[in-house]
């Protein structure tokens, strides 16, 4: 009698044992088929964001294409304003942000630098000098690019272009940035409504803050919203660099959507959050110095040339460039042109 109730009992725990494993390889199946689904996702929102420039695969100034980890590197973030509201769409509208940084690895550091819209510099594509911004309404991130090699005489090896909603997305996907914000602020959304109300001091900000933020230039100057937009994205890099951060790296890859683009791969992608785990990054920022200018009627920010050349050897020097390796500096664009584009 015992050992028909000790065979009955052990039946049973032997059936509870074979369930709960199947339940459990049932489990890991649906986690891991699941992981795949959001791999997939995040890899479909990479290479939405992917393309290529024609005649850009390679900077003109390196002599084959770099290795993020491995190289030191350059990347060029261009915020462009593309809404409805300009009409002016992707391809035509001026850039409302350049900041250039650089990545030293031996180093693990960044220097960044801001380059003020208003720069009066000399644009490749037309052939004479006006407003950066105006760069990219005449070529697209290719022509801003060429502009930006030519100032400076050193290689752009990546570019993130993002509209204001990229931005938006980013910031939201990780949670909100700690930003110091200078002074009491009733600023403009994403939509143009006045829905922004920031006190001074230093602030926990959503997406549409931050962007507020990086824009507002009518109580200080263009020079100080470049300062501004280096703090957001030196603020963005730290987050990203955070240890609670790192889970939701692939969920900023799938916030970016169509809203940005890069001519990074999503390897490169995952390569870059590899230079970001080795631990927070010293982030040196940048400003080029120069004098607000309305002789010709139109205001123009004139670069100071001796900043630009300080500048320019700090940022070959970071990336430890060769210094025979070929210069794409026109010796002539610091003449003054007699012709102006007719962009305003």
């Amino acid at each position: 009698m015992k050992n028909k109730k000790y065979k009955k009992r052990s039946s049973r725990t032997s059936l509870i044992i074979k369930v709960t494993l199947l339940l459990i390889a049932s489990l890991a199946i649906c986690v891991t088929a699941y992981g795949v689904y959001l791999t997939k996702q995040v890899k479909h929102a990479a290479d939405s964001a992917h393309e290529n420039l024609d005649g850009r695969e390679v900077s003109a100034l390196r002599e084959s294409k770099v290795e993020p980890i491995k190289d030191n590197v350059s990347i060029l973030f261009v915020g462009v304003d593309d809404s409805d509201n300009r009409g002016q769409g992707s391809d035509h509208s001026r850039s409302d942000a350049l900041v250039l940084a650089t990545l030293n690895n031996k180093t693990h550091t960044i220097k960044m630098l801001s380059i003020p819209r208003d720069s009066y510099v000399y644009i490749p594509k037309v052939g004479y000098k006006d407003k950066i911004t105006h760069a990219h309404a005449m070529g697209g991130t290719k022509t801003s690019i060429e502009t930006v090699e030519t100032l400076l005489d050193i290689p752009i090896d990546y570019y993130v272009r993002m509209n204001f909603n990229a931005f938006i997305d980013v910031v939201d996907a990780l949670g909100g940035i700690e930003a110091e914000v200078p002074y009491a602020l009733h600023e403009l959304d994403e939509f143009d409504k006045f829905t922004i109300n920031l006190k001074p001091g230093m602030q926990h900000l959503n997406g549409s803050e931050a962007l507020a933020l990086a824009r507002t230039r009518k109580q200080d100057s263009d020079i100080e919203r470049g300062k501004r937009q280096q703090e957001i994205l030196s603020a963005i890099i730290n987050k990203v660099a955070s240890v609670g951060s790192i889970s939701k790296y692939d969920d900023v890859i799938k916030a970016i959507g169509d809203n940005m683009k890069t001519n990074m791969e999503y390897e490169e992608m995952k390569s870059f959050l590899s230079y970001l785990t080795k631990g927070v990054p010293r982030i040196d920022t940048l400003n080029l110095e120069g004098t607000d200018d309305m002789s010709t009627g139109v205001y123009y920010y004139q670069l100071n040339q001796q900043s630009v050349n300080e500048v320019k050897e700090t940022l070959q020097n970071h990336l430890d460039l060769n210094k025979n390796s070929t210069s794409l500096t026109n010796n002539d664009t610091d003449s003054d042109s007699s012709e102006e584009s007719s962009v305003n």
